[in-house]
């Protein structure tokens, strides 16, 4: 399961990447709910996993926790309207 979360905080990340290109920024408005279940995913991952997966599901925590921060910020200053 940590390898899953891993796989699913690069997936938002690399969605958040193309929603900087300008006039795709209303992708961060599908990039949010895609990098929330991610990290649900990820805060399940690392409850129920051993040591070796807690390292994997803790990066993919991060990384969405990072694609939604970013995100928010992007939408907040305007960035999902064109």
């Amino acid at each position: 399961m940590g390898v899953i979360s891993l796989l699913w905080g690069i997936a938002s990340l690399v969605w958040m990447l193309v929603a900087f290109v300008p006039l795709l920024g209303w992708g961060n408005w599908f990039m949010l709910p895609f990098a929330g279940v991610g990290l649900i995913v990820s805060a399940l991952a690392y409850l129920l996993s051993g040591p070796i997966g807690k390292g994997r599901a803790k990066v993919g925590l991060l990384l969405n926790a990072m694609a939604i921060a970013v995100g928010l910020f992007r939408l907040v200053i305007g960035g999902g309207i064109v």
